[in-house]
C-alpha cells in the first residue's frame, strides 16, 4: 500500500531524506521512529504529496505520489503534528466541510460523521468551537479529518501528541482496530508509543534508515551478551562447574533464592545454544527445572545502538 523507493528530500544546500526506501502493507502497523529532525515529517510529507522528492520514487494505494497526486490523497488520511483546524467552526461543521471536500454526500456523510463522533470520543464536544477545545480534544478532532472518509491508508504524524494517558490508550486501541484493513504508518519521538502499537519500526536518523524490522528482530541484530536465568530444585547439589564447561556460558552467577532452589545467571553470545544445552543437562542429572528464562536490552539501548552503530550491553 505504500512504497518508498531510495527517496531523497533536499532543501538548497541541505540534505533532508537520503535514498529512503521501505514498504507498509494492508493489516499493517509501521512506526517511524527517530529522534526530532531526523527526517520522519519529511517523508510523511513527501507520501501525503505536500512535497515531491528530490530523487527517488514512492507509490501510495498503487497510485505514484508525483504523477497521480490527486488520485494519491483522496486514498489517504493524513495528520500532520499541527492539525490544520479553523478555530471559529464548531468540530460538527469542521468535519462535515471536510467530509463534503472528500466528496461524501447524503447517508453515506451522515455515517461516516456519526463513526468519527463516537470512534474519536468528541460527542461531548461535538457542538463547540474548535478555538475553545484543549489539545488533546483538538488532536483528537484532526484523527477525525484525517478517518471521516474512510481511506484506505493512514499516514498519522505524532498522534498521540498533547493526549492524556487514557485518551494515549482509547487512540492506541483504535489505531490497532483500524489496521485490520489498512496500511498505517504513524511516526514518533517517543520509543514507548511506537512500541506500543507498531508490527514493524523503521529507524530513521539524519534522513537515513537506521534499522527496518520488528522488535523482536531490531533487538537480536544489536543485544550483542544476553543473561540466561536457570533455576532450578537443587536437592543441595550445586551445578555451577557443570554450567562454566557449557561453552557459551561466558560468566556464571549462582544465588539461593528460596529453600532447595538455586538460580544461575549466565552471560552469553548464544542464548538460544546455551538453553537448549541447558534442557540437556538437566534431562541428564534428572533435575527438575523451575525457570529458564532470557532477557533482552531495553528497547531504549537498542534504539541507540542502531542510530549509533555499538552494543547496548
Amino acid at each position: 500500500m505504500i512504497q518508498a523507493e531510495q527517496i531523497s528530500m533536499n532543501y538548497g544546500t541541505f540534505q533532508a531524506v537520503t535514498q529512503c526506501s521501505f514498504t507498509v502493507e494492508k493489516g499493517e502497523i509501521v512506526g517511524l521512529l527517530g529522534p526530532n529532525g531526523a527526517g520522519k515529517t519529511t517523508i510523511m510529507k513527501i507520501l501525503s504529496t505536500q512535497i515531491y522528492p528530490s530523487a527517488g520514487s514512492a507509490r501510495v494505494a498503487g497510485y505514484d505520489c508525483e504523477t497521480q497526486p490527486k488520485k494519491v490523497r483522496a486514498s489517504v488520511g493524513y495528520l500532520p503534528e499541527e492539525a490544520p483546524l479553523y478555530d471559529d467552526m464548531e468540530v460538527r461543521e469542521y468535519l462535515d466541510f471536510v467530509a463534503r471536500g472528500r466528496g461524501l454526500e447524503g447517508n453515506v456523510l451522515r455515517k461516516r460523521l456519526l463513526w468519527v463522533k463516537e470512534n474519536c470520543g468528541l460527542g461531548k464536544k461535538w457542538c463547540r468551537p474548535i478555538g475553545e477545545l484543549s489539545k488533546g480534544f483538538r488532536q483528537r478532532v484532526g484523527l477525525a479529518q484525517a478517518l471521516v472518509h474512510d481511506p484506505p491508508v493512514l499516514i498519522l504524524d505524532e498522534p498521540t501528541s498533547g493526549l492524556d494517558p487514557l485518551q494515549i490508550i482509547e487512540i492506541r486501541d483504535l489505531i490497532k482496530t483500524l489496521s485490520r484493513d489498512k496500511a498505517i504508518l504513524f511516526s514518533s519521538h517517543i520509543i514507548q508509543e511506537i512500541m506500543a502499537v507498531s508490527d514493524r519500526i523503521v529507524i530513521i536518523s539524519d534522513g537515513k534508515i537506521r534499522a527496518d524490522g520488528p522488535i523482536a528482530e531490531l533487538e537480536k541484530d544489536v543485544e550483542g551478551e544476553a543473561t540466561v536465568r536457570f533455576c532450578i530444585e537443587s536437592g543441595g547439589r550445586s551445578i555451577k562447574d557443570e554450567i562454566e564447561s557449557i561453552k557459551w556460558a561466558l560468566r556464571v552467577e549462582e544465588r539461593s533464592e528460596a529453600q532447595g532452589v538455586l538460580c544461575y545467571e549466565i552471560r552469553t553470545n548464544s542464548p538460544e545454544e546455551l538453553m537448549k544445552t541447558l534442557g540437556i543437562l538437566a534431562s541428564r542429572e534428572g533435575i527438575t527445572v523451575l525457570e529458564l528464562s532470557r532477557s533482552r536490552p531495553e528497547f531504549e539501548k537498542v534504539f541507540t545502538a542502531l542510530i549509533h552503530g555499538y552494543s547496548p550491553n
